[in-house]
């Protein structure tokens, strides 16, 4: 037998070895109920909507068609239609039913009067002081629900501390906002709506005071809960629709069900690391009972920790909480004050939750540009770099976080895998998305230290020292 055929037996051993490691043989989807592959010439073109364009990272307020630089809401409602379908009775595509069961809640049961009421909600700018921000604007369908800046912008242009996370399969969350300040999404749908900065309203009245002048809205929380509009339903609602944003068909997902061609070598590759050297599979791990590639906890991978003090920081935190404590309090100190750099601290204040955040999932997060709390990180070549190094020296680093010693080579393959994450509705706004990023990591990586992913120098003995890190 030749050595190419040899070492070609060894990486297909390799690659079902890994899927198993998933609980997930290569006969069967990563998550329930996803369609097996078929021939070759009976597959579907990847891309099932209209190309929906890349953005900017950071759009410029006003730069587009509508405020905050969004896609037009009558767009949006035209691009989802292309989307997502009418939801099937029961658990969605790619959702175990039991675990569909556990997740919805009593009160909220999902039905089409809700989930219609939900998304006239979710695009509905009137929701906003200056009837200029729908929750739309920040998770628009076109950036891949998301706004693609680096924080987000709310009502007066004013600029917020954190990334907006996409609300593609946020439902699958056991808690919800980057430092997890609520439990549920009922709970995460009306705090933006008040928050001074994103939203702007006042006060829940004021929310349904706005909506009170559309008759069509008695109609429908009628129809929806059986009785007039409430702030509570609001959010009830909104949770609905949210829980029909399912995207779970990635190539991956294919490839996982049979298809060996619907990903490349890089990405197989990609894969194989993903759980081995480059430790991915620590904090992201992808199976059936965790779809999205995230263990819901909260890490500090350093990133604040190249501009902040994070004693001062929480001295700060813990005499304001000591004030008002709050969820409204929190809310806004994660917003609108430098204190959001410590993450999870400010909900537990607990020490060790210091610059901790919620491990994001790994689902189309090639169209999720900027990345991280901050959005400080451009593209995905630049994540690697972050992790490659160990992430940033400091007191609260997650333990977890080491120099990974990985080759450009092996970055090129673990990036290639996630881009492989991106549900094929989106098929094309992701190639778009690659291109750009590997674009841009060709003239500029500004986290590249190929020292410290090697240990041949150690970021917190330089920092002891008082020297800057290598670059």
């Amino acid at each position: 037998m030749s050595k190419g055929r040899v070492g070609a037996g060894r990486r297909r051993a390799r690659l079902l070895m890994a899927a198993l490691a998933l609980g997930a043989p290569l006969a069967h989807s990563l998550v329930v109920g996803a369609a097996p592959p078929r021939p070759e010439a009976e597959r579907p073109a990847a891309t099932t909507t209209a190309p929906i364009s890349a953005h900017a990272s950071k759009p410029v307020s006003g730069g587009g068609e509508a405020p905050h630089g969004a896609l037009p809401m009558h767009k949006q409602h035209a691009a989802f239609d292309k989307v997502i379908k009418a939801m099937p009775p029961g658990a969605p595509a790619g959702i175990d039913p039991a675990f569909w069961k556990v997740i919805v809640p009593a009160d909220n049961a999902m039905n089409d009067a809700r989930v219609a009421l939900g998304r006239r909600l979710f695009f509905d700018a009137r929701l906003s002081r200056d009837g200029t921000v729908a929750c739309a604007t920040c998770h628009d369908i076109s950036r891949g629900f998301t706004d693609r800046r680096g924080t987000s912008e709310g009502v007066g242009d004013r600029i917020g501390q954190r990334n907006a996370p996409t609300t593609m399969n946020a439902f699958l969350f056991s808690s919800q906002f980057l430092d997890g300040r609520v439990a549920t999404l009922e709970e995460q749908a009306t705090l933006p709506i008040i928050n001074p900065i994103e939203m702007g309203m006042p006060d829940d009245k004021a929310v349904m005071a706005a909506i009170a002048k559309d008759p069509e809205y008695a109609k429908m929380f009628q129809a929806a809960y059986g009785r007039a509009p409430t702030f509570g339903d609001v959010g009830r609602a909104i949770a609905a629709f949210e829980r029909t944003l399912v995207f779970l068909d990635a190539p991956f997902d294919r490839f996982l069900a049979g298809d060996l061609g619907a990903i490349d070598d890089d990405a197989k590759a990609g894969w194989i690391l993903f759980n081995g050297k480059a430790r991915c599979g620590s904090c992201h791990q992808m199976s059936s009972s965790s779809p999205i590639g995230s263990d819901n906890r909260f890490h500090n991978i350093g990133v604040s920790a190249r501009h902040q003090d994070f004693e001062g920081l929480a001295k700060k935190a813990l005499e304001a909480l000591g004030k008002d404590a709050s969820k409204e309090t929190i809310d806004r100190l994660a917003l609108e004050t430098n204190l959001s750099e410590l993450g999870r601290f400010v909900v537990t204040r607990n020490r060790a939750d210091i610059g901790a955040f919620k491990s994001s999932q790994v689902r189309n997060v090639g169209i999720t540009a900027p990345y991280m709390h901050d959005g400080s990180i451009a593209t995905l070549w630049d994540v690697m770099d972050h992790y490659n190094k160990g992430g940033e020296a400091n007191p609260f680093l997650d333990g977890g976080i080491e120099p990974l010693a990985l080759t450009e080579k092996e970055i090129d393959q673990v990036v290639s895998f996630l881009f492989a994450l991106t549900d094929v509705r989106f098929a094309d706004d992701n190639k778009a998305e690659h291109d750009r990023q590997k674009k841009l990591s060709t003239t500029r990586r500004p986290l590249r230290d190929e020292a410290a992913a090697n240990r041949k120098v150690l970021q917190f003995e330089l920092r002891a020292a008082g020297q800057k890190e290598q670059r």
